[in-house]
Formats: C-alpha cells, sequence, structure tokens
C-alpha cells in the first residue's frame, strides 16, 4: 500500500448546507405538526371553557338545565372540595359529580361513606372503571365505549320512558344488583343506571354521558327531560365539580405511576402494535437464506481496492487504523521470511528475537516500528509506511 493513496485530500464531513438541504423537508412537517396541535389545542380549550359547570353559557356548560331547575323551585349549589360535598348531602338533596374520574381512590371511598346513609339521590356523570366500583359497588363500567350516542330506554324507569330517546350513549354498565334500572342499553350494557337504596328512599344513578346536561345538547330528543327528572327529584341540587386543588387529594397512597395513569385501550393497542412488529420481523426474518457467494461482474486491480480503503481511512482521520493495518501486513510478511509461524506473527515474544538475529539490529526499535503507538500526524504515518517498506526491503535481500 503507497503513502500516496493513504493520504488523498478528499473530505467526507457534509457541509451544513448538504444537511439543511437534506432535513429540511422532515423540519418542515414537524413545524406543521406542532403548529396544528397547538392550534388544536387553544381551539379546545376556549371551547370547552366552564365544562359541565352549571354557571357557564359555554356549549359545554350546564348553565341552561340549571335555570330550568330554578324554575321548578329547585336550587343549585356549586361545591369544589370533598369536604363540602360530603356535608351538602342529605335526603332532601341530590348530588351530581361532574367529574368522578378526577377523584382520587381515598376520596371516592371517603366520598361514598358519606352518600350511603344520607338516604338523597347520587347522579355520576361519566364515571370510568377507576372511579364507579369505589363510588358504586357492584357496579362495572365496560373498558368499550358505546358507539351510538343517541339510544331509546328500553327499560321500566318512569323517568326513562317519559323522556324517551336521549343522548345517553358513552360509558356502559353491568352490575350484580338484582333491583337495579338498566336503562338506555347499547349491545345489552345500560348507559343509564339506578342502583336504589335497600335501607331508604335515596338511590345512586350512573350516567353513561354528560350530553344531556349540556347547553349545546339540552334541546335535543329527550334530553331536557330526563335532565330535569334525574336532578329535579329533590329540592336541593349540589353540583361536585371536582378540583385539583383541594387539599383531600393530596394523599400519598394515591400516587399512581405513568402507566397507570393511561387509559386501557392505550396499553392495550401498545401492545398489538408490538405483537404486530414481532410477527413482521419473524415474516422477514424467514425469506432470509444462507449467503450465495457471488463473481463480480467486472475484475478489480488491487491498487484500485488498496487505495479506495485508502480514501475512507483519510476521510476519517483514521491514522490509527492505517498503521495497524499497515504493521499487521508487514508482520504477516516477515513471520516466514524469518522462521516463524504465520500464526505467531502478531506475538512480539516470537517475531522480534527471530528478526533481531535475523538483522543483528536493536530489538527495542523493531518493538517501536512493528508494535508502537500510533502515528500522531500525517507525516509521522508518512515516515512509518517508508520505515516499514525499507525494514521488509531489508530482510528479503540476500
Amino acid at each position: 500500500m503507497t503513502t500516496e493513496a493513504i493520504l488523498p485530500s478528499t473530505s467526507a464531513s457534509p457541509t451544513a448546507r448538504q444537511v439543511w438541504t437534506r432535513t429540511r423537508g422532515i423540519a418542515l412537517a414537524l413545524v406543521v405538526l406542532l403548529a396544528g396541535a397547538i392550534a388544536t389545542a387553544v381551539i379546545r380549550s376556549d371551547a370547552r371553557h366552564g365544562e359541565l359547570d352549571p354557571r357557564s353559557a359555554d356549549p359545554y356548560g350546564s348553565r341552561a338545565v340549571a335555570e330550568l331547575l330554578a324554575d321548578r323551585g329547585v336550587d343549585t349549589r356549586v361545591v369544589t372540595t370533598l369536604d363540602e360535598a360530603a356535608a351538602a348531602v342529605g335526603p332532601d338533596t341530590t348530588l351530581l359529580v361532574a367529574v368522578p374520574d378526577l377523584l382520587t381512590p381515598s376520596q371516592q371511598t371517603r366520598l361514598h361513606k358519606a352518600v350511603a346513609p344520607s338516604h338523597g339521590r347520587t347522579v355520576l356523570v361519566a364515571s370510568g372503571s377507576a372511579s364507579i366500583e369505589r363510588l358504586a359497588p357492584g357496579v362495572t363500567a365496560d373498558p368499550a365505549t358505546s358507539l351510538d350516542s343517541t339510544i331509546a330506554p328500553d327499560c321500566a324507569l318512569p323517568a326513562a320512558r317519559r323522556a324517551g330517546t336521549a343522548d345517553t350513549g358513552g360509558v356502559r354498565y353491568s352490575t350484580t344488583h338484582l333491583g337495579a334500572d338498566a336503562c338506555y342499553p347499547s349491545e345489552r350494557l345500560a348507559t343509564l343506571l339506578r342502583l336504589p337504596d335497600q335501607r331508604g328512599d335515596g338511590d345512586t344513578i350512573a350516567l353513561g354521558a354528560p350530553d344531556i346536561l349540556l347547553n349545546d345538547r339540552l334541546d335535543k330528543h329527550g334530553n331536557a327531560s330526563l335532565a330535569l327528572q334525574l336532578l329535579g327529584s329533590r329540592p336541593h341540587l349540589v353540583w361536585y365539580l371536582p378540583s385539583l386543588s383541594d387539599a383531600s387529594a393530596t394523599n400519598p397512597d394515591d400516587e399512581r405511576s405513568f402507566f397507570d395513569l393511561l387509559p386501557s385501550g392505550w396499553l392495550w393497542g401498545t401492545l398489538q402494535l408490538f405483537i404486530a412488529a414481532a410477527l413482521a420481523a419473524l415474516w422477514r426474518a424467514r425469506r432470509l437464506g444462507p449467503l450465495v457467494p457471488e463473481k463480480l461482474p467486472v475484475a478489480i486491480r488491487a491498487s484500485e481496492t488498496a487505495e479506495g480503503r485508502a480514501r475512507l481511512y483519510r476521510k476519517t482521520d483514521a491514522r490509527g487504523r492505517a498503521a495497524t493495518a499497515l504493521r499487521s501486513t508487514t508482520r504477516t510478511r516477515l513471520a516466514p521470511l524469518t522462521g516463524v509461524p504465520v500464526t505467531q506473527a502478531h506475538t512480539p515474544e516470537a517475531l522480534l528475537p527471530a528478526l533481531s538475529a535475523h538483522l543483528h539490529g536493536d530489538g527495542q526499535d523493531l518493538h517501536a516500528l512493528l508494535f508502537g503507538p500510533p502515528p500522531s500526524d500525517d507525516a509521522a504515518l508518512i515516515a512509518l509506511a517508508d520505515r516499514l517498506d525499507a525494514l521488509e526491503r531489508e530482510v528479503r535481500r540476500p
């Protein structure tokens, strides 16, 4: 291998212009996606300001149903803490829990203990599997929600029969209570479930979706009738909007990991993706067979191969690797000339004594030449190549 082949002046590092040309399409796509996500978040946050709040006139608020209840003599009181909600329950009170899943497990247990002996009515709005089993023992929420939003009552509950079709489609419930009223079924599971109190006139109602309480949905189908009957059976309505700032929510026992916060559907979907990726990898792997040697279409001269490898070393500033290749090749060729087996050509203890006896030279100088450290710069690499060539010529000299 010649020194000129090792040190061509070609540079392999891409320029800033080349990097930008290759990545600008991806960068532009990421910027567009980020801008779209921010715009969507802003629009949704504005549209859902005051969601399920009886004081809000926004489309997702519930001021309309609160005013209709006021016309019928039902006063509405908004509370945001668990202590206020627990203190306000009673036989003449309806407690509406707007977002039960926001409550911590300890809050859910405390709330159930407070409302169980009150003999009032408790309405749980879209309570999922994380909360329904604590707030209404014996009730289970199905992981799959209803595909239809507008459903017929199909039950004997007077309030549902009078209201008729309503937008209750959402979370679907099943229960072990024999006296429960299962209404608005979706694929044989109820989207409105009434559990009567076995020791009084109170009851608990699990409502699968909040649509019948929203301002923009109240005038659809029988939504208004059903909402007024569910919330207007008692003279007082306590509207509980759980708040993250509630002091009762800070319980070390309720700390959940990141995976606990993910919906079950996400975990199931991720598992399916992993299974699909494993099957795809297995399918593709079966198509791979043993390596098959193939003749090159043209013959390549050894000098061109050496020059190409030298250019690669030069592009990466791999002086140490180039020096290692030069020394290894030289040792391999010198070993048979000095009577050393090729298998021991790279062992200093075997090669250097035989080489010193053949040349009658300084063993330390030979060790530095054949097994020394990598060169510090290009000039040292050129000098190393010249010395190795001179050493091999001297050994071959008769």
